[in-house]
């Protein structure tokens, strides 16, 4: 006969088996942990309060860029280029040529302006000879003046002792010699006056080569200030570089036809600073002259510091073409932003920046 076993558990041995569980224990239970999270939370709050004391110091954007300006050279003269001498990119001096223009017709109107110049000058020349010969004839013409008035002169006083004489003794004198002294005095009067008109012609001749010189010199001034027009225009055709600087945005080449005003090139100078377009908002605390350090996209590894120069006096929307009317319609304030330049302490030789690089300026306001 078989056994049967019976394999089921009453319920106060079940009671019992999970009593000799060890039962599970709560956080608060564990001092380790709660040390170590209390630990991590003083760290965090900490360094959550450094971090803020440190980035309180500072005032950050990105919307800034490298900025200069820029010196766009256009031809003040018409004609064919004959050469370029900047290539793209290249650094040029201030004073150095870069493009030379056909100047055969221009040294063609100096020419004829030089040759004008020195015609008008023998015309001064003349003049002032002439002037000398009419004072010469001036002065001969003031002696025979002279001549004719003593003769003048002695010929009454010879009429005035005849006449004294008749009058005293009749027989004395002859009537001839009355008639001869009177014709004397007539013909030496004439004498006098012809003189006098002869001097006077010398001196209206004096006055007529004096205005003639001046005629002269006013011809000189005017040659000279065209031979000047000329000489200008002919500096024309040669386009020099006006600041040192780079080469950029060269569409001429050699042949090109060119005509006044009409954009060439550009210089890039090496003067270059920072726009930073900053929040007004973070205006409260910055001054010119804090330091500032400057992030470049286009050279990552330089460590690049700054200074602030200036800050416009305006946000930039009022300088806009179409500048925004708030006294009309709903007004919603938007944060603005102000323009703030930033100028380089230094600038690495190898960092290649230029005008609208993007940078990211940091401002030490504290």
């Amino acid at each position: 006969m078989a056994l049967v076993t019976d394999n089921t558990t009453s319920p106060t041995d079940a009671s019992s088996n999970e009593g000799d569980k060890p039962k599970k224990r709560g956080l608060l239970h564990r001092p380790v942990l709660l040390s170590v999270a209390a630990v991590v939370f003083v760290i965090v709050v900490i360094a959550g309060i450094l971090w803020w004391l440190h980035e309180r110091q500072f005032e950050s954007t990105d919307d800034a860029f490298v900025d200069t300006h820029i010196v766009r050279l256009a031809p003040q003269a018409a004609g064919r280029v004959t050469q370029v001498l900047a290539n793209d990119n290249a650094l040029v001096q201030a004073g150095a040529p870069l493009i030379l223009i056909d100047s055969a017709d221009v040294q063609t109107h100096v020419a004829q302006a030089q040759a004008q110049t020195a015609q008008a000058q023998a015309q001064v020349e003349s003049a002032r000879g002439q002037i000398q010969v009419d004072q010469r004839t001036y002065q001969q013409a003031l002696a025979e003046v002279t001549l004719a008035q003593a003769a003048a002169t002695k010929a009454a006083q010879d009429l005035a002792r005849y006449r004294s004489l008749q009058r005293l003794n009749p027989a004395a004198v002859a009537q001839q010699q009355i008639d001869d002294a009177t014709t004397a005095v007539t013909q030496a009067t004439a004498q006098l006056e012809s003189a006098h008109r002869a001097a006077q012609t010398r001196a209206e001749q004096i006055a007529i080569a004096r205005t003639q010189l001046t005629s002269s010199l006013e011809q000189v001034r005017a040659a000279q200030a065209q031979q000047q027009a000329e000489g200008i225009n002919l500096g024309y055709t040669r386009i020099i570089a006006p600041v040192a600087g780079h080469v950029a945005d060269r569409s001429v080449a050699v042949g090109d036809y060119v005509q006044p005003g009409t954009q060439l090139l550009a210089i890039v100078p090496l003067t270059l600073w920072v726009t930073a377009n900053f929040k007004e908002t973070q205006l409260a605390l910055m001054r010119p002259g804090q330091t500032v350090s400057i992030k470049v996209d286009a050279c990552p590894a330089d460590q690049i510091s700054g200074h602030v120069d200036s800050i416009q006096r305006g946000a930039g929307q009022a300088f806009a073409i179409l500048p925004p009317q708030n006294a009309t319609g709903n007004f919603v304030k938007v944060v603005q932003r102000v323009p703030v330049k930033i100028d380089f302490d230094r600038v690495p030789q190898d960092c290649p920046l230029g005008p609208g690089m993007s940078v990211e300026p940091t401002v030490r306001v504290r």
